[in-house]
């Protein structure tokens, strides 16, 4: 007996698939905790219970027993047995509906569950998988059922759901199908350790030993069309304790072979992720070039703009103080013969202000231009804003 769990957040399409069934005739409903076998009707009662807990996202628990096709029991058994299967996992004060199935060449349940109690206690999810593979072995054994071997005592690891997809597309078996295959040929023909590493190596498998430095072998694992995998990833028969007795070994005799092959293997690692790090690194120099080329062309035109709008700011105020007459003038000239006087000055000094002086502007007009048309530093008058100052302080005087 095998089982199929589930966890979800919605209570209602699996409850309608099992409605459709018995519908359909290829359902029928064995024993449920609702008052109505209507789809409203228990969705109702279960959204009372969830009330208790409703921050709990996954909710549902959902699983299907599945029986071998030569086990075909009546619905009385098969109800006790989903009984008893829910009250080992925990299910014993909660909703349920227990489904049997017609479906298939093999009889099955499944079996609907609230994970709310009626108390507003919550089943935990915690190593389900494994709490529920002791519940079907003790009920084997309980009510006189086929054993089936568990996962732990498997010697090859089942295909999973996506290997068997990826057959199907692909017509092919994989990966860890044919690493499978191929070592247990080769294990057939009971060779010692170095016959071992050679035939796997002309098939294309590098093998990777745990070896310490006394030469104790603790583990394996198969490197085969650019994937890694661990003895217990294909199953017992593939360990390291499996593998040693199925072949003539002698530690001894056999660890400078297994030294060796760990050496070729780590090589061939190496060389794989220097390969992949300088495809990554290529592609990363070229972006970066045409990051940096990217950047420089936006300076050299920020500042293109930047010299336009400086030129069209001294133009725009040399017009102005043009109009500003005579005075505006000489305090133009006065201060361009100082700026040049200071120019002068720092070019006695041996410092690199030297060539700040040089680059420096010979007028204010970008100071001007900064301060803006009503502000040129030009056209401060000081005469004019004392004679400002002195009004000012005789009309406060008025004011007292």
């Amino acid at each position: 007996m095998t089982a199929d769990q589930v966890k979800g957040k919605g209570f209602r399409g699996a409850l309608r698939y099992n409605l459709q069934k018995v519908d359909q005739g290829a359902a029928k409903i064995l024993d449920m905790t609702f008052a109505s076998g209507k789809e409203d009707a228990i969705m109702r009662e279960v959204a009372l219970v969830r009330m208790l807990r409703p921050n709990l996202q996954k909710y549902f628990y959902h699983t299907s027993l599945n029986f071998p096709p030569n086990e075909n029991l009546g619905d009385e058994q098969m109800n006790i047995i989903a009984y008893e299967y829910l009250n080992n996992m925990g299910f014993d004060q909660h909703q349920f509906a227990i489904f049997r199935h017609f479906d298939a060449d093999h009889p099955h349940l499944h079996i609907l569950v609230n994970r709310i109690s009626y108390d507003g206690q919550v089943v935990s999810d915690s190593k389900d998988y494994h709490r529920s593979e002791q519940v079907l072995r003790r009920l084997e054994k309980q009510h006189g059922l086929t054993e089936v071997i568990s996962s732990r005592q498997a010697q090859e690891r089942a295909m999973t759901k996506n290997e068997l997809e990826m057959m199907k597309r692909t017509d092919e078996p994989s990966v860890k199908m044919k690493l499978q295959v191929i070592i247990k040929n080769v294990l057939s023909q009971r060779p010692d350790a170095e016959q071992f590493i050679k035939q796997l190596e002309a098939q294309g498998i590098n093998v990777l030993f745990n070896q310490a430095s006394t030469g104790f072998v603790s583990g394996i694992s198969y490197g085969y069309e650019g994937m890694q995998f661990k003895g217990a990833h294909l199953g017992n028969a593939y360990k390291w304790q499996a593998v040693k007795n199925a072949m003539s070994y002698e530690q001894e005799r056999d660890c400078t072979a297994i030294y060796q092959a760990n050496v070729r293997t780590r090589e061939q690692q190496s060389a794989r992720a220097g390969q992949s790090a300088a495809r990554g690194t290529a592609a990363g120099t070229d972006a970066d070039t045409k990051v940096t080329a990217g950047n420089r062309k936006d300076v050299q035109q920020g500042a293109g703009k930047l010299q336009d709008q400086i030129g069209k700011a001294n133009r725009k105020y040399k017009q102005a103080a043009g109009a500003d007459g005579q005075h505006g003038n000489q305090s133009g000239l006065s201060g361009t013969k100082d700026s040049r006087q200071r120019g002068t000055d720092l070019q006695g000094q041996p410092s690199g202000r030297q060539q700040v002086g040089h680059q420096a502007l010979s007028s204010s007009d970008l100071i001007g231009s900064l301060l803006g048309t009503d502000n040129n530093s030009d056209c401060m008058d000081q005469g004019a804003l004392n004679k400002f100052k002195r009004k000012r302080k005789k009309r406060r005087g008025y004011r007292l």
